[in-house]
C-alpha cells in the first residue's frame, strides 16, 4: 500500500516540530546544526510529496529540493568551520560560551 499525500504531509510536520524543537532546548552547536538539517528535510519532503501527488507530470518539486540540498551542504560546510574555529578558541562547542564573541 502505497502513503498517501496526508502521511508524508504528517511525516514532514513531524520532522519539522521535532528540528524547532531540538533547535530551540538545545545548547550544543552540533545538536542545533541536526535539528536545521531536520528542518531543511521536511521541507525537502513536502517538495517531493506535493510533486508526485498534486504536479505529477512536472519536476519543479525534484529541482527545489536539489537547490534545498545544494544550500544545505553549504550552509553545513559553512557551519562546521564555525565551530571548528569555536572548539580551537573557547574549547567549546556550548551555545553559552559563544557570548564572549559579540565584544
Amino acid at each position: 500500500m502505497e502513503p498517501g499525500l496526508y502521511h508524508l504531509l504528517f511525516i514532514s510536520a513531524a520532522l519539522f516540530f521535532i528540528g524547532v524543537y531540538g533547535f530551540l532546548t538545545r545548547r550544543n552547536l552540533i545538536a542545533m546544526l541536526m535539528s536545521i538539517e531536520l528542518i531543511l528535510n521536511s521541507v525537502n519532503l513536502n517538495f517531493i510529496a506535493f510533486n508526485k501527488y498534486v504536479w505529477a507530470d512536472k519536476l519543479d518539486g525534484l529541482f527545489f529540493t536539489i537547490f534545498v540540498i545544494a544550500i544545505a551542504a553549504a550552509e553545513a560546510a559553512v557551519a562546521i568551520a564555525i565551530i571548528i574555529n569555536l572548539t580551537k578558541n573557547f574549547q567549546s562547542i556550548d551555545v553559552e560560551e559563544t557570548e564572549e564573541m559579540k565584544y
